[in-house]
């Protein structure tokens, strides 16, 4: 019985919590357009499982830097350029998730008509470019702890503040 108790406190989520998930999952300007959490969501970018156990500051941190080494400059024979994060490859054709679109898309692409894949210094991830208040942010990390880790623990603004 204990079990069970355990278990559904860790299954409540609060306010902030729900706060969080609500932003995490907005159409519009959510992490869910590259992440995935409990099964929902887009999994092109990093898991965010290993994530939600590091400090709140971390998390925030992690979530407004724009160094992503995952992501690359394509540049087609056609001239076209956009930020993709690279996916499964073979001899013969690369897959890649067209940061340019939201949700990103999944372009498969023969090795040939890719000119060039390159580190970029353009594409910023959005969690750094939106302006997020720190109350937000704060909801958005109680979230991913929670959805990681199952810690209901609050997040107050100032540990997530720029």
């Amino acid at each position: 019985m204990l079990c069970i108790a355990l278990w559904w406190l860790q299954a409540v989520a609060t306010p902030q919590i729900q706060r969080g998930e609500a932003l995490f999952f907005d159409a519009n300007k959510g992490c869910a357009a590259c992440h995935a959490m409990k099964g929902r969501g887009t999994a092109v970018g990093p898991d965010l499982r290993n994530i939600g156990r590091l400090t709140p500051a971390a998390i925030a941190m992690a979530a407004r830097s724009t160094a992503f080494q995952y992501v690359q400059d394509v540049t087609l024979k056609g001239g076209q350029v956009f930020p993709a994060m690279p996916g499964p490859k073979d001899e013969k054709v690369v897959q890649l998730y067209d940061l340019s679109k939201t949700p990103p898309e999944l372009r498969k692409l023969e090795k040939d008509e890719i000119t060039s894949m390159t580190a970029t210094d353009k594409w910023k991830h959005p969690a750094a470019t939106e302006k997020l208040t720190d109350e937000q942010m704060a909801d958005i990390v109680a979230y991913i702890r929670w959805a990681a880790t199952g810690n209901r623990n609050p997040v107050d603004p100032s540990d997530v503040g720029k």
